[in-house]
């Protein structure tokens, strides 16, 4: 494609030269750089592309989009690149990407959920929902991607903005007609969604999370705010009015404004009739229905793709329909049963909040004497803020509770666990213990449990891995309770 073709979406960029050059591809990392590559530098966390202009035209860019045009070595000057000058290089990279790929989200219908918490469920939900009404459909998730049917792996909650456009492309050569997609506070904040036309947004939550990166929860705010700021015209917003912060999502978007809560008025509104471990009754805008999901998190969860499908052109009758044969996303309050009478349940809950959530979603339905048995730790190199929190209310909700090892990365683990204990009162640590090793932990907690107990293993959820010094070592929840399970029964 010709680079004056590429470069037609960005406003007013600076060409060094307007001469005819034909690029072959785009790269924002210059390690793949290669002979015809348009070379985006970024201005990035720990790294900045600009470092890495004169390494990518050795390496054979023939044009480089960059905020800050360097002085180079004559050997380089004498090779002539063009460069494109612009104010935001993180910007450029989605618009040049997505015209790359021939605009794809133009050609399809694209919607995207952020929030802290429930963006992997609504999103997946969407995805699983539109399959079965038949479409085609994209997803873009925190557990996997899918283009149709296929599976693709994923390695962030929203990819890089090359990635996102190049399966986005995949997707409409498919012949999907819908895309769902997780919109993480780092990709708005990073750009990484630029070049995407948005049919749709949604907003689920907003708590404490990624204060590493945001620094304050106002920052956080913002980022999640700035999606809905940047939704077209035609385009609709879909906000929690019973989050403190759901009507701010829609202070200044130009899209269609619509609300869904199980408190007050709204455009689709909930009520729970009765929940029990099998699931739940509920009335969305007048209408019964029964699904198999717990807990008040996930009404709501499922009010959002309610809303979703029927703001797409769903008859509401249909919807409801499909959404009681929906099931619940792996990882996301999923139940492994015990030979014993008791019941585990694996959740990727890692914010004080979802904990919160999850926990009073099983006090919702336990019945009799049972008890809650919480094993939960938190993330090394992350919100540090966090810890005595998720201990707080892990400790506040349950009966029993044994704080372990999360993903402790490059931290010591014992560390973080001791900043998660400095979150509880003296009377807190009679019913807390703190086992380092996950299997352990998981296991102690399977032999403190009784008839009509619940243990709730929380943080990983999908997870099959467990990240120590920089090397995941395989680790499922899910695998470990089986096993043991399977040994009870022998």
């Amino acid at each position: 494609m010709e680079l004056k073709t590429l470069i037609e979406v960005l406003d007013k960029p600076f060409l060094s030269d307007t001469k005819s050059v034909e690029i072959a591809d785009i790269q924002s990392d210059s390690r793949k750089v290669g002979k015809g590559t348009l070379f985006v530098a970024v201005k990035g966390v720990s790294v900045d592309g600009h470092d890495f202009i004169e390494q990518a035209i050795r390496q054979g860019a023939l044009a480089v989009i960059c905020e800050e045009i360097p002085v180079l070595p004559i050997e380089i000057q004498e090779i002539k690149p063009v460069f494109i000058q612009v104010k935001d290089s993180a910007d450029a990279l989605g618009k040049v990407a997505s015209q790359w790929y021939d605009n794809p989200s133009n050609q399809l219908v694209v919607v995207g959920v952020t929030g802290t918490n429930g963006k992997t469920t609504i999103a997946t939900l969407l995805y699983e929902m539109f399959h079965l009404m038949g479409h085609k459909v994209g997803l873009l998730s925190t557990v996997c991607n899918f283009i149709d049917e296929e599976m693709i792996p994923s390695t962030h909650t929203t990819p890089d903005a090359l990635t996102i456009q190049a399966l986005f492309a995949r997707m409409v050569q498919a012949g999907c007609t819908y895309a769902f997609m997780e919109v993480s506070s780092h990709a708005i904040d990073q750009k990484r969604i630029s070049g995407i036309t948005f049919k749709g947004g949604i907003f689920t939550n907003l708590t404490r999370d990624h204060l590493d990166y945001h620094q304050s929860v106002d920052n956080y705010l913002k980022a999640k705010k700035k999606f809905f700021d940047e939704l077209p015209i035609t385009a609709f917003a879909l906000t929690n009015m019973d989050d403190k912060s759901g009507l701010v999502m829609l202070q200044n978007t130009k899209a269609q404004k619509l609300t869904y809560s199980l408190q007050t008025l709204a455009d689709f509104k909930g009520k729970i009739l009765e929940s029990h471990f099998e699931g739940t009754e509920l009335v969305i805008n007048g209408k019964e229905v029964a699904v198999p999901f717990v807990g008040h998190f996930n009404v709501y969860n499922l009010l959002a793709v309610y809303g979703t499908a029927v703001s797409l052109g769903k008859k509401p009758e249909e919807v409801l329909l499909v959404l009681s044969a929906l099931h619940p996303v792996a990882g996301r309050f999923e139940t492994i049963p015990s030979p014993l009478g008791y019941t585990a349940i694996v959740d990727y809950a890692h914010t004080p909040d979802a904990l919160t959530n999850v926990l009073n979603g099983i006090r919702e339905v336990l019945t009799g004497s049972g008890r809650i048995i919480t094993v939960v730790g938190a993330g090394g190199n992350r919100d540090k803020g966090k810890r005595p929190l998720m201990a707080k209310e892990a400790t506040k909700w349950s009966d029993q509770v044994i704080l372990t090892s999360d993903n402790p990365r490059m931290e010591d683990p014992d560390e973080i666990i001791r900043d998660m204990v400095a979150g509880l009162k003296p009377g807190d640590m009679e019913r807390t213990l703190c086992i380092t090793d996950r299997i352990q932990a998981i296991k102690t907690a399977t032999m403190l449990a009784r008839k009509g107990d619940v243990i709730l293993v929380a943080g990983k959820g999908h997870e099959d891995y467990q990240e120590i010094k920089g090397v995941k070592h395989h680790f499922d929840d899910r695998e470990k309770l089986r096993e043991i399970f399977a040994s009870q029964q022998s």
